[in-house]
């Protein structure tokens, strides 16, 4: 396999467009990226678009309608949460196998104000299988707040701790005007605000909206005529999983086994371990699953998550921490368009790691290795390292 690069990225501000459609969100993304990168969409050998709620719309196909038809193959992939960052998977295989020396990932979604989203699990109504109202709800803030009491029972996790983290990530999102809400909130907001689904309260729940991010992978061979002397992070491990059986599979989610085997295997790839990472990006859907994914993606050790997020001495997730994590503001005030999420993760770290101005304002110093994380319930979990 060969080596491959990030050469050029493209990312809308996350939000809510009613007066335009998914393939010119998509468009918007991927001309931004196609110009940073230096390059014309004739360079483009293949494009990967990841969408979900117009899975079977043929959007990448309707992307290349708006930016140029130059009759390159195009995969349009649907893989729940995680579909951008699977499209930006499958870019990078086509380019490291060889196939292909430019390839161009770009995720899209326009979901408005969809409400909550869930219930009945694989799609299914049978009351024989479903377990809607039996073994808790199907409904995403519930099925993370499931993962969320057990950690308390675990460990002695306080309601308190998960609401730090939407403080945290609001106060990221306020140096982030890619993100969809920039306001500040305290803990006290956070506490009082309208319970969801216990422990996730309303500001611990990430919103819908609209939102589209690209990227364009090259080969080493493509990076040195093309880069122009410009730092481009190398994508050191992609990584795939879905769930293993495990018998509490069969009837709830398991959000942790398939991340825990996804980050080994992404660190081994790598070569590198936990300790390695200057910056996360990770699924933080809820603040719950952003304390158990500290875990499973080894920022800390299993039970520590709390005093994780409760210190400030030095290994802590706020920026100016030595393990920050999403220092855009993640899910809960950047937004979740579901199918642009994976996408604007590499974004994300890729402008950290090359110190581009889009991070300006939240730069994590001297980045030198970046861990992108999403997933998809059902499930999915991709991890991507990147390095400098």
């Amino acid at each position: 396999m060969r080596n491959v690069y990030v050469l050029g990225t493209g990312m809308i501000k996350f939000g809510r467009y009613p007066e335009k459609k998914v393939h010119q969100l998509g468009a918007e993304a991927a001309i931004i990226a196609i110009k940073d990168a230096g390059i014309t969409i004739n360079d483009v050998e293949i494009l990967v678009s990841g969408n979900l709620f117009q899975a079977s719309a043929m959007i990448g196909q309707r992307i290349l309608q708006q930016i140029g038809q130059t009759g390159i193959p195009v995969v349009n992939v649907t893989n729940a949460c995680a579909t951008g960052s699977t499209a930006v998977r499958e870019a990078y295989l086509g380019v490291a196998s060889g196939m292909y020396d430019i390839a161009l990932a770009v995720g899209s979604e326009q979901m408005g104000k969809a409400g909550l989203l869930g219930a009945n699990r694989d799609g299914v109504a049978d009351p024989a299988y479903n377990t809607e109202g039996k073994l808790g709800s199907g409904l995403m803030p519930a099925v993370f707040g499931q993962a969320g009491i057990e950690h308390m029972r675990k460990y002695g996790t306080k309601l308190e701790h998960f609401a730090k983290i939407s403080v945290k990530s609001h106060q990221h999102a306020s140096r982030n005007p890619y993100s969809q809400y920039r306001n500040e909130i305290t803990l006290d907001d956070v506490l009082k605000s309208r319970m969801i689904a216990y422990p996730n309260t309303l500001y611990m729940c990430c919103p819908t909206g609209d939102g589209a991010a690209a990227a364009v992978l090259v080969s080493e061979e493509k990076l040195r005529e093309l880069a122009g002397g410009r730092t481009r992070p190398r994508i050191a491990a992609s990584i795939l999983t879905s769930d293993p059986w495990t018998e509490r599979d069969l009837a709830l989610p398991d959000v942790s086994t398939l991340t825990r085997r996804a980050a080994k295997q992404a660190y081994e790839t790598a070569g590198i371990g936990p300790k390695d990472v200057d910056l996360t990006e990770l699924h933080d859907c809820f603040a719950t699953a952003e304390l158990v994914h500290y875990e499973n993606l080894q920022l800390c050790g299993d039970g520590e998550a709390a005093k994780f997020i409760d210190e400030r001495g030095g290994v802590h997730p706020n920026l100016g921490g030595k393990s920050p994590v999403n220092v855009s503001g993640g899910l809960l005030s950047k937004g979740h368009p579901l199918g642009a999420t994976g996408v604007a993760n590499i974004c994300e770290v890729t402008w950290h790691l090359t110190e581009d101005e889009r991070a300006k304002e939240r730069q994590v110093p001297n980045a030198k290795v970046g861990m992108a994380h999403v997933i998809g319930l059902g499930s999915a979990c991709t991890i991507h390292i990147l390095t400098v």
